[in-house]
């Protein structure tokens, strides 16, 4: 909980449009807002849902506050850096508390207010349309159904959010879509059937393969440079489950108000507005601003534009002045046995080496019978392709890797099954080779028929396991393993959920 006020939201209001928001980014801050821990919770019992933050005195003036606190004898602390003039919002709360008539106060908060009904409108929208028109595959891509969308019957302003929500999701970059890319995806996803593919924010976007262009696929692009995060499997242990089960409770029921809030007592009236300026026009020739406040926030705007302009101009000048030449990232990053990576803020990724039960998998598909080939031949077989310092790089899939799952899957079963356990511990390795081998056959031609399920844009940004050489080890969203020996997973648990998370402006 934080007691952000009217004051905040005037100043923010402010802020934003010299930076040129449009009507959903006026609506400034939620009264309530989810937030997501920079790690997922790993727990048997993992929730959905984040924390929330509540902002219950946003409508309340920060001049009430003083005397609340006044009144009630209560001491308050006033931040010194909350007065300097290097800062923008400092600036505007200076200016506005000289323009802070009652008249000027009231008309801004309108406008804030009816800026937020329409936030709260689009949102509504959008939640629905991810629900009808929206599939999310376990590989991490997603999948529009433009039949059920019906792009040409929605406003911009709600298929931009509609969009932007999804490859938010998808990319797991929070950064809005804005300006000729979102332009461009309007356009794209408006045209149909679709034909052409496009990358945008992080994402790739083509004709859902099979669907003859009444599907778009989104899936990650594998431009953007690669993260593995280490977690800490622990980290989530002593989280009350009872806590995780409130909030979900109360998400619930502040949807569910949302839901029935009938559409007349919202007033949405900036639906067909998309740019800061036609924002203020119309709530002046809505008589929500009178002439003298509609020209101050214009001149308020216009002040702080030309001062975040200015101090633009100088950091671009700086950067090119101090440019430091670097290299380009690595293509992989390295991931220990038993530990547990985030790739790409998407997949959590972990592998680890199995002595005891190596080869149950394979005789389980080929034989009845499972022989113990001993430790000497276990330890052989960990680093045959791992190699001795069993060091394992994660990259996203490659079309090499394909091939090479092919190559694999055509390679002659040399398995040799030795029933006789004198043979000596040279024939024995020797056994244990051909029979990695087999393994891995099998293992290349399962991957090949699941692979050929999954979409090619899709694949690409598959987490995959290679060893210091690139040679590829597994391929763990397909059970691809190289060797037995290596136990391999990824699953897709994006930090952020679909739709950014429970937020409320109601």
């Amino acid at each position: 909980m934080t007691a952000h006020h009217a004051d905040d939201q005037a100043e923010l209001f402010i802020l934003r449009l010299s930076r040129n928001s449009g009507v959903l980014g006026l609506a400034g801050m939620a009264f309530v807002s989810e937030l997501f821990s920079k790690c997922p919770d790993l727990s048997a019992e993992a929730s959905s849902n984040g924390l929330l933050l509540v902002r219950p005195l946003l409508e309340l003036p920060k001049e009430d506050m003083y005397k609340i606190c006044l009144a009630a004898n209560q001491e308050w602390v006033e931040d010194p850096t909350n007065r300097s003039a290097l800062f923008a919002r400092n600036r505007i709360r200076m200016i506005l508390t000289d323009l802070a008539s009652s008249i000027f106060r009231s008309e801004l908060q309108a406008l804030i207010a009816a800026c937020r009904r329409t936030r709260l409108h689009v949102d509504k929208i959008c939640s629905n349309l991810i629900h009808q028109a929206v599939t999310i595959m376990p590989e991490g891509y997603a999948v529009i159904d433009l039949g059920i969308l019906s792009p040409s019957e929605l406003k911009d302003i709600v298929l931009s959010k509609f969009i932007a929500l999804l490859l938010q999701f998808v990319s797991q970059k929070q950064r809005p879509v804005r300006g000729s890319a979102s332009k461009l995806l309007l356009d794209y996803i408006r045209t149909s059937p679709c034909k052409t593919a496009v990358t945008a924010s992080g994402c790739y976007l083509c004709p859902a393969p099979g669907s003859k262009g009444t599907k778009v696929l989104i899936s990650c692009s594998t431009d953007a440079e690669l993260t593995l995060e280490l977690l800490n499997p622990h980290s989530t242990e002593g989280y009350n489950s009872t806590i995780s089960k409130e909030v979900e409770q109360i998400v619930a029921n502040g949807r569910s108000y949302s839901d029935q809030c009938p559409q007349s007592m919202l007033g949405v009236q900036f639906l067909n507005l998309t740019s800061s300026d036609s924002v203020l026009a119309e709530a002046k020739r809505k008589g929500i601003l009178s002439e003298s406040t509609y020209k101050s926030i214009i001149s308020l705007r216009r002040e702080e534009s030309n001062n975040f302009k200015s101090k633009t101009n100088i950091a671009l000048k700086n950067k090119v002045e101090h440019k430091v030449e670097c290299t380009a990232s690595a293509p992989s990053e390295v991931l220990h046995p038993e530990k547990v990576g985030y790739f790409m803020n998407r997949f959590i990724v972990k592998w680890y080496l199995c002595k005891q039960n190596a080869y149950t998998s394979y005789f389980m598909i080929n034989s009845n019978q499972l022989q113990d080939f001993g430790e000497e031949i276990c330890n052989f077989c960990n680093s045959c392709v791992l190699g001795h310092d069993q060091m394992v790089r994660v990259r996203h899939m490659i079309d090499a890797d394909w091939l090479y799952l092919a190559t694999l899957s055509k390679r002659e079963d040399g398995s040799i099954v030795h029933e006789e356990r004198s043979l000596s511990v040279e024939s024995r390795v020797m056994s244990n080779i051909n029979l990695c081998s087999a393994c891995t056959k099998k293992s290349a031609e399962r991957a090949l028929l699941l692979l050929k399920s999954i979409p090619v844009a899709a694949r690409r940004a598959l987490p995959v396991l290679v060893n210091v050489d690139g040679v590829l080890l597994s391929i763990p969203s397909v059970g691809f393993q190289h060797c037995p020996c290596l136990v391999a997973s990824a699953i897709f648990k994006p930090k952020v959920p679909l739709g950014g998370g429970y937020n409320s402006f109601l």
